[in-house]
Formats: structure tokens, sequence, C-alpha cells
């Protein structure tokens, strides 16, 4: 009977996103970003096949050899040495182009599954290199646990203890907006970004009041210029009772609220969703999902 993995990935939030003006020698963007896993998943499974297939269910609009996930598997079977014969099956339930990481995620979860079939851990140095070079966000879901994560928002700097707050996640019935449009219109409008020191003393003490004054994005404006219904969805967030805190998460068009508790993430999502005509989820921050191997 062929081998077969099944990997349940969270989405992620940004409770800090600053970006800098210079870029590394691959044209990325020096990054600082504290990331936080929230409980909407997509699956990924991957079985033992005769050769590599990749299928996305919904169904995506480019080709299965554009995506992430099958360039995750051929790099990494590259560098193991290893044929990519696998069936790779995705379902997705994060949005897309939303700030949320849903195909940084499947890459992630992909590789997680890789590394189990193919007998390494999945944070082994040649899996975590691998997870770089396919995106920026791929590595944080090798372990998705709140995060500081620097260089081109790619390199783990420290992990927190776990981050637990109800959250409204809201965003424009639309398209989203495409990382690569939001960062050009970064360039055209950016500023250097604030320090991350506060919100990561908040975190080490596991202090969800002081971590929700310290949220940030800089690449917020560059979201918000894009989509103008960014802008009205995070206003109508900030003004909403049981609101502790509210941003844009990466680089949009999703904002996130930390609420008070369970019973005001579910009220504003659905007032989101029923009276503004918006997508709206009520969820958690997600626990730390234990050791990965």
């Amino acid at each position: 009977m062929a081998r077969r993995e099944v990997v349940t990935i969270p989405c992620k939030i940004n409770l800090h996103l600053g970006i800098h003006g210079e870029k590394d020698a691959r044209g990325y963007h020096r990054v600082d970003s504290v990331m936080v896993p929230v409980a909407l998943f997509d699956t990924v499974v991957v079985e033992e096949a005769p050769s590599l297939c990749v299928a996305h269910e919904p169904a995506l609009e480019v080709l299965s050899e554009k995506t992430t996930v099958w360039k995750a598997t051929t790099l990494l079977a590259k560098e193991l040495g290893v044929e990519p014969a696998v069936r790779i099956s995705v379902t997705a339930r994060i949005p897309e182009r939303a700030g949320l990481g849903g195909s940084s995620a499947d890459a992630g979860a992909t590789l997680r599954a890789l590394a189990r079939l193919w007998g390494v851990n999945a944070l082994d140095a040649r899996v975590v290199g691998v997870a770089r070079r396919v995106g920026a966000d791929v590595a944080f879901f090798l372990q998705p646990v709140p995060s500081l994560y620097l260089g081109a928002g790619d390199v783990l700097e420290e992990a927190f203890p776990s981050f637990e707050a109800p959250i409204a996640l809201v965003m424009p019935a639309t398209n989203g907006i495409s990382t690569q449009a939001a960062y050009d219109e970064f360039d055209r409008m950016g500023s250097e970004p604030m320090g991350y020191e506060d919100l990561c003393a908040a975190l080490r003490a596991s202090d969800m009041r002081g971590a929700a004054a310290h949220l940030y994005n800089n690449l917020a404006p560059a979201a918000s210029s894009l989509c103008g219904e960014v802008a009205r969805v995070q206003e109508w967030l900030h003004d909403q009772p049981g609101v502790r805190a509210s941003q844009v998460t990466g680089s949009g068009s999703c904002s996130f609220a930390l609420c008070e508790n369970t019973e005001d993430a579910e009220r504003i999502a659905h007032v989101a969703a029923e009276e503004c005509g918006w997508r709206a989820w009520a969820t958690m921050s997600v626990g730390s999902p234990g050791k990965i191997c």
C-alpha cells in the first residue's frame, strides 16, 4: 500500500510587519515579521505515486507546475537526491491574496509531509533552506508557533510562548491584493519601520493586552492605497466594541481584530458578513503544534 501523509496547516497573522527599504542579493526587502498561527486551516495530503501530480481544491487559475507546492516538492527532491514520485492534494480554506499566508502555508505543509515520507526532520537545514527559496513565509509553516523572523522575514530569530486570543478575520469581498503589487506600491510610498522590541517583550511575558498595544504594519498603507475597502474594513474594526486592537495582516487584503472574548469575535464576524457584505471568520490563535519531526 502506498504510504500517505496528511498535514493540516493554519494560516498566520502578522502582529508586527516592518518592511525596510534595503534589499538583499535576491531582491527581497529586509523584513521584521512577528507571526502568530490562527485556526483557519488548509489540508495537504501527500502519497506515493508513479510521478509528481499536484491538485488543488478549489482549482487554481495557474498551472500546478507554477504553484509553491510544486516548487517546494521539486526543490526538496533535488536537495535530498530522491525522485518526486508523489501525488499531492491541497484542500484550501485559507483565502488567497489576503496576507494570511495561504500559498506559503501549503508549501510549508507539503515540505513537512515530504520530510516524513522521505525520512528527514522537517527542521533539517536542507528543508529549511528549501523553504526559504520557495518564499519568505514558508519557513514559518515548518513549525508554526508565535515567532519573530528577520532577514527577509525568513530567518527564525525567536519563538515565544503560546499566544491565546479570540480573533475576527475580515476582508473585502474582492479578489484581494497580490504581494508583488503591495511591495511595488510600498517602494513608491514606503517608510522605514518602527521597532518590534516592545511587542516581543509582551509576547515573552504572555501579555496579550501588552501585545495588542503594539500591533504594527508599515505595508498596510500600500494595501489601502491599492484597495480602498481595506481601509474601510480597518476603520470599521477599530470602532467595534469588544476589539482590543486591529491591524491589516501581511500585504492585505485581510484585517484581524484581537477580541475580548469568543462571543465578541463571533458577533463581529457575523455583522461584517451579514450587514457589511465582507468575508469574515471568527477564530482563535493556535497553540504550539508540539515537536516537529
